[in-house]
């Protein structure tokens, strides 16, 4: 359900931009074979695509776009864009984990790149999750907050797990400086002018030679 109506740049033809707050088990796309639920089932602007995506049981911010070369290049490992996420995670991780996780550990054959990673002080307010997480009531659980800026499959899972603590929820609160609010699960806004301006700002910041690489890359995969 919109939060906001959709601005006259939609008739202009201007790019479009919005932020989704992507429920567990929806997956990030807008069509299945399997006829799972889908973008389609919450957002009904036409001509936006996600930038990234969200495995099917994590949650939490999606960036969908009309303009490809951007979400292109905000996807780009060159670009490093910061991704932050709210992690619950098994058991209470000391100061060691939480030193490796942030130099970095093994996942799938190559070292992760240097992450911020925060043990969170209280439960962040959370909304609740259809499908109730594993507990079990002698193995107490901690928040994490995570930022990193690559997109490896799974690699948040991974990467606390390789550390001995299994992740029991994910959520994406930020990418960049485009935050998650108090958007609800299902729910979803247009960017503001400023947002759209910061997106412009990051978007320029890329030197001719990265533009190119990108997009010969982007062209490869869709041949």
């Amino acid at each position: 359900m919109p939060m906001l109506p959709l601005p006259n740049n939609q008739s202009q033809g201007l790019p479009q931009h919005l932020v989704f707050h992507k429920p567990f088990g929806v997956l990030s796309k807008f069509t299945d074979a399997e006829d799972r639920p889908t973008l389609a089932d919450y957002v009904d602007v036409p001509h936006v695509y996600p930038a990234g995506r969200l495995d099917m049981d994590s949650e939490g911010l999606l960036l969908l776009t009309s303009d490809g070369n951007l979400a292109a290049r905000l996807t780009s490992p060159s670009f490093k864009v910061p991704k932050t996420y709210w992690v619950q995670v098994e058991r209470i991780p000391d100061e060691a984990a939480l030193v490796q996780l942030r130099k970095g550990v093994p996942v799938k054959g190559r070292q992760t790149r240097p992450a911020t990673v925060h043990l969170l002080a209280e439960e962040p307010k959370v909304h609740p999750r259809p499908v109730p997480i594993r507990y079990r009531k002698s193995v107490p659980t901690a928040w994490l907050r995570i930022e990193i800026s690559e997109g490896m499959n799974r690699q948040i899972r991974r990467m606390t797990a390789q550390v001995g603590h299994p992740t029991l929820r994910v959520i994406r609160v930020a990418i960049g400086s485009i935050q998650l609010g108090t958007l609800a699960p299902g729910e979803w806004r247009m960017l503001s002018l400023g947002e759209i301006q910061q997106l412009q700002e990051a978007k320029g910041r890329f030197t001719n030679g990265m533009v190119r690489k990108i997009e010969r890359k982007h062209e490869g995969l869709q041949n």
